[in-house]
């Protein structure tokens, strides 16, 4: 083997291994990809589609009304497999559902994202500390907070979906699309 060839594959191996090192690094603390595996976050979020989140983006803030988290799910429901959901009830908060709406603190969610307005009713309860009131867009066929009657605690939080990459017909930034009323 010539000097050149030898040259090149030594190159082309050290390249290979940096870019696999860095797609390690990536993955594990910074950005994901995800499968959507249900229609809880439907007309948003579509079964199958494919979101990015970023995963360290609460080291540096809070969640905030209206993000759209990936989370492990409270143990205490059995399930393995991470959960997408919107974040509507922050710490100290009151959170109640009647009349097909959301209340915070006694004012209506504006949500123009939902498929339908809820078609029950729930509390009001209160936020703990270091907790989050998540629900999914498809409000009357999410397995959410109002559901679990409880809370998603912050260790929970794998982070925040920022946009739908696939499929290319739906790419899409995911915004903050809430305020109260």
């Amino acid at each position: 083997m010539t000097r050149a060839i030898r040259e090149f594959f030594q190159e082309l191996f050290t390249i290979v291994v940096i870019a696999l090192l860095l797609a390690v690094v990536l993955r594990v603390g910074v950005v994901e990809g995800r499968v959507i595996p249900s229609g809880s976050m439907i007309p948003t979020i579509h079964e199958q589609d494919r979101v990015m989140v970023c995963k360290f983006i609460y080291w540096f803030e809070e969640p905030q009304r209206g993000d759209i988290v990936v989370f492990e799910p409270p143990e205490e429901l059995g399930q393995s497999e991470d959960f997408i959901k919107r974040v509507v009830g922050l710490p100290g908060e009151t959170v109640e559902v009647r009349d097909g709406k959301v209340f915070i603190n006694g004012k209506a969610l504006d949500e123009p994202y939902i498929a339908e307005p809820p078609q029950y009713e729930f509390g009001p309860v209160v936020v703990p500390a270091d907790s989050l009131f998540v629900m999914g867009d498809n409000r009357n066929r999410s397995f959410d907070s109002h559901m679990w009657n409880g809370w998603l605690t912050r260790d929970h939080l794998k982070g925040k979906a920022f946009m739908i990459y696939w499929p290319l017909t739906r790419v899409m930034l995911l915004e903050r699309e809430v305020g109260l009323t």
